[in-house]
């Protein structure tokens, strides 16, 4: 069963590009990634599939239910946590997911309370004074309160220390393992690789690619700093799977996507005063694998 899918789904903003003609299907009980850096479209897929905008053209459906036709059938069954949380002043936080919970019918029982000691939430602090990483941890527990079938996520650590982060995915991944479907939008790449199995790339609009991430991992791409005490010839540093290469000098800077040993084995030859290998950011990879798709 399709969870989510959109034909040739397109968001326009005047003369402004927004998404164009995006074509992603969700199976059910997948987690599937959504993944592109700051102004691809990610955010606007996800509030043009939730009914917070309206589409310029195409379709989409979730649970098989049209998007447009059916929007408040479909609210009733997604938990979604945007990017970005707000919150009416003067409530607490219990008085503030009462209320949300009553869209939903949803009584507010030992969940509450077991997410609210995860994520150490006080129910009774008025939202005011919360930071905007609490204020995002009551968005969590407002998203999962109702036991919603499909979640839709929004770049939704940011705000969150890391012990937050691994109790986040802890929690997603329980409910996945429950049979919720889950759609993560994240810009960070590494994120993604954690609790998802495939992820859909987005660059200026479009979904440039699908893959697993399995095949991802494969690749293998990584970005190597190193600085030695001498000047490095650009011929020391001719091995396969090297791309990008910057040599200034004593500094150089390259994408390297093969064997580590064989890497490791040639720069152990060189007269190194620093090395940093780290994963490159997502923009280089766009570059690297999809700079040349539409």
């Amino acid at each position: 069963m399709k969870v989510i899918e959109t034909r040739k789904l397109t968001k326009f903003y005047g003369k402004h590009r927004g998404i164009i003609d995006l074509d992603l299907e969700v199976e059910e009980r997948e987690v599937f990634g959504f993944v592109g850096p700051n102004g691809a479209g990610k955010s606007t897929t996800i509030r043009t599939l939730v009914g917070l905008i309206f589409p310029t053209r195409g379709s989409a459906s979730i649970l098989g239910m049209d998007i447009m036709r059916d929007a408040r059938e479909i609210k009733r069954h997604i938990g979604y946590l945007p990017s970005e949380v707000e919150y009416y002043d003067g409530m607490t936080v219990k008085e503030l997911l009462e209320y949300s919970a009553r869209f939903y019918g949803a009584p507010l029982n030992d969940r509450l309370q077991e997410l609210a000691e995860v994520f150490q939430v006080d129910l009774s602090r008025n939202i005011t004074d919360l930071s905007s990483g609490n204020k995002k941890k009551v968005a969590i527990l407002q998203c999962f309160l109702h036991k919603p079938k499909v979640l839709i996520l929004d770049e939704p650590t940011n705000g969150l220390d890391p012990l937050m982060q691994a109790r986040f995915y802890e929690i997603v991944r329980r409910e996945n393992e429950q049979g919720v479907t889950v759609f993560f939008s994240s810009h960070i790449l590494s994120e993604v690789q954690r609790i998802c199995r495939r992820v859909a790339i987005i660059k200026e609009g479009r979904v440039v690619a699908v893959e697993d991430i399995a095949s991802l991992r494969k690749k293998n791409l990584s970005r190597v700093h190193l600085e030695s005490r001498t000047p490095i010839p650009e011929a020391a540093l001719r091995l396969s799977g090297v791309k990008s290469l910057s040599v200034q000098g004593e500094k150089v800077e390259f994408l390297y996507s093969g064997e580590v040993n064989s890497l490791l084995e040639a720069l152990s030859r060189l007269p190194m005063e620093r090395l940093t290998i780290e994963e490159p950011s997502l923009e280089e990879i766009f570059m690297h694998y999809y700079g040349g798709e539409q």
